[in-house]
């Protein structure tokens, strides 16, 4: 969204927006369309919206558009070489990370997971790989204290809106060159699945704070209460060196939240979601489970559904 909005501002015309068709989506099952296409439909642009972008007609709908330039932004299809090699300047695609490092479907979750301090968006131009593209242009940024995906994911959309522009002024006027990856420095970032996120308590405190941040709001971290599984919406690192007990053990429960010995460290759990609730206070999760201290959360339940 930030890079559509971006281009339509730009001196950049844009011809027409290629997105995923309607589908059904949430618990009604009721067709909804793309925010791409509730947005090009409000700004007046072409929609197209093949099922599949590798068929000879969605190939040439696109080509008749004469365009200069595809640009690929989270699109979730893999864009065929007869669209690869067609037009004038290539085709840009805005990655969330400082390539060669992250390729992949999940580059923001992935950094945060990891621990990253710092991340960035690449703008790149698109071959038959997975990422592996030359990168046309790259900026920086520090990944800010307790911040999780969906947040860090939001300031990486407008950094990489401008960067895009930035970008397609210097293919056009040939001040931008075309800068091929180091493979000896990648690492991939494939997509989540969400059993990944089941917490093991004998991780350390950092660790299991990493994977909240990282895996929030969708599809989550969660550990085990009984038979559910349990998201964690917020986590804070409490100490990360000491060993406090158990890993899983529960230490104290009191108004700020679930405090819980890691593996190296303990961590307070502020704000969980349970199965078919909206997330809520820790505090208030732990009265109504019956969670109190000396209770060791344990492994092997269901994944969350939501």
């Amino acid at each position: 969204m930030p890079c559509l909005r971006a281009l339509m501002e730009s001196a950049h015309e844009v011809l027409a927006v290629v997105t995923q068709p309607d589908r059904p989506r949430g618990r009604g099952g009721r067709m909804r369309s793309t925010p791409v296409k509730s947005a090009g439909d409000e700004l007046g642009l072409p929609i197209m919206e093949p099922e599949r972008l590798r068929t000879p007609e969605s190939v040439e709908a696109i080509k008749s558009t004469g365009a200069d330039c595809l640009v690929v932004v989270a699109y979730g299809q893999k864009i065929p070489k007869s669209l690869l090699e067609w037009p004038r300047y290539g085709v840009v695609n805005v990655h969330g990370s400082l390539l060669p490092k992250y390729r992949g479907a999940a580059p923001i979750q992935r950094a945060l997971m990891n621990g990253e301090t710092t991340t960035g968006v690449t703008t790149m131009l698109l071959d038959e790989g997975w990422d592996t593209g030359d990168m046309l242009l790259w900026e920086s940024t520090a990944v800010l204290p307790d911040e999780d995906a969906e947040e860090l994911g939001a300031r990486l959309a407008v950094m990489g809106a401008e960067l895009l522009v930035r970008t397609l002024d210097g293919l056009e006027a040939g001040t931008v060159t075309p800068t091929s990856q180091d493979d000896s420095k990648a690492s991939l970032a494939p997509a989540i699945d969400r059993s990944e996120g089941l917490i093991e308590w004998s991780w350390s405190a950092e660790r299991i704070a990493n994977f909240a941040r990282g895996l929030a709001p969708r599809p989550g971290a969660f550990f085990c209460c009984g038979c559910i599984g349990v998201k964690l919406c917020k986590v804070v690192v409490v100490d990360c060196t000491g060993r406090y007990g158990e890993p899983g053990e529960v230490l104290r429960v009191d108004d700020d939240g679930i405090l819980i010995a890691a593996g190296k460290g303990q961590v307070r759990v502020t704000e969980v979601h349970a199965e078919s609730r909206k997330c809520m206070p820790a505090a208030e999760f732990a009265c109504g489970a019956q969670i109190k201290p000396g209770v060791v959360l344990g492994n092997g339940c269901a994944i969350p559904r939501s």
